[in-house]
């Protein structure tokens, strides 16, 4: 009688209950974080807030749970018609966009703060693309190796659109985000092998370009390939110490953050390196200087498990639309956090990408609540088999 359980009786408790762990993990962090934030936010409970967005997530869990996921294969080009309209209206500045850092990014939604549009597009164009490999596949259920590049090329349209505007708010850290969604689920959409290595290759070959221009041609490539202040991330990340009063700052004081805790840390609110954005992009290496190497690894096991966890209800759907969410969902998160912990060691250049679940951000932590409502809704509607139905 398992298969007839209504779909709230089918919770994945393992994924709820590494969410609750996260969530304390962020609230702890985000409070310990707070005296070291500039004077001016010193009056903001930020750890409250972040929870009260965590009770927020949890109703936008709920909706999303209530709605069978089919659904949102029918409704999909509407939400991605209606994403395009909110970065078009960044792009127009109409009345109510913010621009903060020089990026015209968010909405000033009254009572309620700052709202990122792009961050809401993030789901819609996992829902596009997961509808546009499973129509492609039913389309040609034996795709040859044109078929493949035609599924190719139709993503690559979906995704240059929106990957257009972010470039030009400009947000290049959300731009790698829809990157690598719509790269994690090519990789599960059956395209042959030899066709992906063939793009990365070629990708490897435009950076190597790239960088012979650049040493070689720097005029030219100043003026028609990147502004010099959008190399200065890559300055501060290739030689911080170079360029400590500037572009390098962050990574140092974020190195000296997490190298100053050692194996155990310095203990809650023992915080005495300043980090600028403490409790939204730097919150990793606020973690690392209060509970060392074993609390920073501690987090990030937490991540792995959450993938995990993801990784297996992906596995079980016994549909291919089901999984393709899963798996847009699972490039996301993976990807954001890779980044985020990447960039606060020195591993990759700062990028702005808060961590997941963790940073403090209103519209970041309810997409990704949403996105985990996802991943639940395929969850409730998986139903299990006594024998299978394969000879």
């Amino acid at each position: 009688m398992e298969q007839d359980k209504l779909p709230q009786q089918k919770l994945d408790y393992h994924l709820l209950f590494l969410l609750f762990l996260i969530a304390i993990v962020s609230a702890i962090a985000i409070h310990s974080a707070q005296p070291s934030l500039p004077e001016k936010l010193q009056h903001i409970n930020f750890a409250a807030k972040q929870l009260q967005w965590y009770v927020i997530g949890a109703f936008v869990i709920a909706i999303t749970m209530l709605v069978d996921y089919d659904r949102l294969f029918h409704v999909a080009w509407y939400l991605y018609g209606f994403g395009m309209v909110l970065l078009l209206g960044l792009e127009l500045n109409v009345p109510g966009t913010v621009t903060i850092k020089g990026a015209t990014s968010w909405y000033s939604i009254p009572g309620a703060g700052n709202f990122q549009p792009s961050e809401l597009m993030k789901i819609f164009m996992i829902i596009v693309i997961s509808r546009m490999i499973v129509n492609h596949r039913e389309t040609y259920p034996e795709p040859t190796v044109e078929d493949d590049f035609k599924l190719l090329g139709k993503i690559a349209l979906a995704l240059a659109p929106p990957l257009f505007l972010l470039i030009r708010q400009p947000d290049m850290g959300m731009s790698m985000v829809y990157m690598a969604i719509a790269a994690s689920l090519v990789l599960v959409s059956g395209i042959r092998w030899r066709i992906i290595l063939g793009i990365l290759f070629s990708g490897v070959f435009a950076v190597s370009v790239l960088v012979f221009v650049f040493f070689q041609f720097p005029d030219f490539f100043h003026k028609y390939i990147l502004k010099e202040y959008q190399l200065d991330r890559f300055y501060g990340w290739l030689a911080p110490y170079e360029y400590s009063n500037e572009q390098g700052f962050q990574l140092i004081r974020s190195l000296l953050a997490i190298g100053s805790g050692e194996m155990y840390g310095k203990g809650y609110k023992n915080l005495d390196v300043y980090l600028p954005e403490a409790h939204t992009d730097f919150i990793f290496g606020i973690i690392a200087e209060q509970f060392g190497f074993v609390g920073a690894s501690i987090v990030v096991s937490l991540f792995f498990l959450l993938v995990y966890r993801m990784i297996h209800i992906a596995l079980e759907s016994h549909d291919v639309y089901g999984s393709y969410l899963c798996a847009g969902v699972i490039g996301m998160i993976t990807f954001q956090v890779f980044q985020n912990v990447g960039m606060t060691i020195g591993l990759l250049p700062i990028t702005g990408l808060p961590l997941p679940f963790v940073s403090y951000g209103g519209s970041s932590l309810a997409t990704y609540m949403l996105a985990i409502g996802l991943v639940l809704n395929v969850r409730s509607r998986t139903k299990k088999f006594m024998f299978s139905s394969d000879e």
